[in-house]
């Protein structure tokens, strides 16, 4: 079994790069000050897909290479916590159109919005299941990373 893709698939990964790197040159220095709740938003649905695609070479990479599997697992941990972080302060900022900060609780209704083009509570909640199947709490709350400096 190789451990490479086939040399005429497609690799997507550098162009999401660019993008991202692309919207903050155009957006951040002279946008708002204050992040908005679509971007965050947008944000989240971006780490959660990077969770997705680290979940995958993880499965993959670690029937081959235990210990790159471990690596690429830790990974894909650090990536939910940052997804974890990106769902509170979405939570933390204020909505566009009251300024009100909705209670944690709107969370468990699946859209603290109440408008469909803003799902990141729904998104959180079934990414979430996944992490709980494969990921330990002790995982989650480790304050170590795993990785050895050198």
């Amino acid at each position: 079994m190789s451990r490479t893709a086939s040399p005429t698939a497609q690799d997507f990964v550098p162009f999401a790069t660019a993008a991202l790197d692309f919207h903050r040159a155009l957006n951040i220095p002279g946008g708002p000050l204050v992040t908005s709740r679509a971007e965050l938003d947008a944000l989240h649905a971006h780490l959660v897909s990077l969770y997705g695609l680290l979940d995958a070479h993880a499965g993959r990479t670690g029937q081959l290479v235990a210990v790159e599997g471990d690596q690429l697992r830790t990974a894909r941990t650090r990536i939910w916590q940052a997804a974890e972080h990106l769902h509170a302060a979405y939570h933390a900022a204020p909505r566009p159109d009251s300024g009100e900060i909705p209670e944690p609780a709107a969370c468990q209704v699946g859209r603290p919005e109440g408008a469909p083009e803003l799902t990141i509570c729904q998104r959180h909640q079934r990414t979430a299941h996944l992490v709980r199947r494969r990921t330990t709490p002790a995982d989650l709350h480790a304050p170590f990373t795993g990785l050895l400096r050198r």
